[in-house]
Formats: structure tokens, C-alpha cells, sequence
């Protein structure tokens, strides 16, 4: 079963990109898949609707959950990472204090890889940022701030 939810959460992220305009070839690279099975998605072929509608429900669940499931099932950091980035709709605006001691453990937690150290300090991609908020609840320093942001074009709002 947990292959047939990967498959869904695959099918979601196919039809996400397709819906931005990515070409199959580039939705295959993207996602690890070879050009015929993102074909048969797209066109709604060899995929088991329950699979797709477990999928939407892992996919609203909350940022962390998601994150955490989706690895769990898919068992690859970096395909976790892609899923997730090309299903979440959600934008974060993510702030490390002065008070970072650097210690690497919000890199180490991070599924998105948003986390580098620079100059002794944490940085944070919001464009990468899942907003799962593991790093903030690890950091022995409670430096990282990371809020929900809407978009409303040139004014974001919290």
C-alpha cells in the first residue's frame, strides 16, 4: 500500500507542474519517474484513485505532518523535497535571531535542505521553507522564527 501512496503523491505533483506549464520530459526529471508513467498520470491511466485521494488528504495535513509522511513513505530526502515543495502552496517568511549559536541541527532536521550555515549563523530559503517548524522546536537556542505568510501580490500580510 504505501508504494500506491507514493504513487499518488507523485500523480499530485505531476499534475502540479503541469499545471505551471512544465513539459513531461521536465516533470519526469523532476520527480524521478520515467516520461511514460508521468504520461499515463497525466491522462489518468494506472493509478488507483484511492491512492490519489490518500494522497490529497497527506497533502493538506499540516506543513510538519506532510513533510514527515511524505518521507516516511517515499524514504529519499531529495524526492521528499521535490513532492513537497511542488505540492505546498503555502509561502513562510523564516528569521534567524542573533542569538544562533550555529550548531547544525536545524540543518540536520531540515527534509527541504533550506538550511545552510553562514558566517556562524543559520540561513534559511524561505523559497525552499516547508514550514514544518522541526528546526525552531531543535534549536537549543530558540532562535528560528518561522511564520505563515499570504501573498496579496506587493503587501504580504502574517
Amino acid at each position: 500500500m504505501p508504494k500506491h501512496i507514493v504513487s499518488g503523491l507523485r500523480y499530485l505533483a505531476a499534475v502540479e507542474l503541469r499545471k505551471k506549464g512544465y513539459p513531461q520530459r521536465e516533470i519526469a526529471e523532476r520527480l524521478g519517474m520515467d516520461r511514460s508513467t508521468v504520461s499515463h498520470y497525466l491522462n489518468g491511466r494506472n493509478i488507483s484513485w484511492n491512492s490519489i485521494e490518500i494522497a490529497e488528504v497527506i497533502r493538506n495535513l499540516c506543513p510538519r505532518d506532510f513533510s514527515t509522511l511524505t518521507y516516511a513513505l517515499v524514504k529519499d530526502k531529495e524526492k521528499t523535497r521535490n513532492i513537497v515543495k511542488i505540492c505546498s502552496v503555502r509561502k513562510y517568511e523564516c528569521n534567524v535571531k542573533n542569538t544562533c549559536i550555529a550548531c547544525g541541527i536545524c540543518v540536520d532536521v531540515c527534509f527541504m535542505s533550506a538550511i545552510v550555515l553562514e558566517d556562524l549563523k543559520a540561513q534559511i530559503d524561505p523559497n525552499w521553507c516547508c514550514g514544518c517548524v522541526l528546526c525552531g522546536e531543535q534549536c537549543p537556542t530558540n532562535s528560528i522564527e518561522i511564520k505563515e505568510v499570504e501573498d496579496n501580490g506587493d503587501n504580504r500580510t502574517y
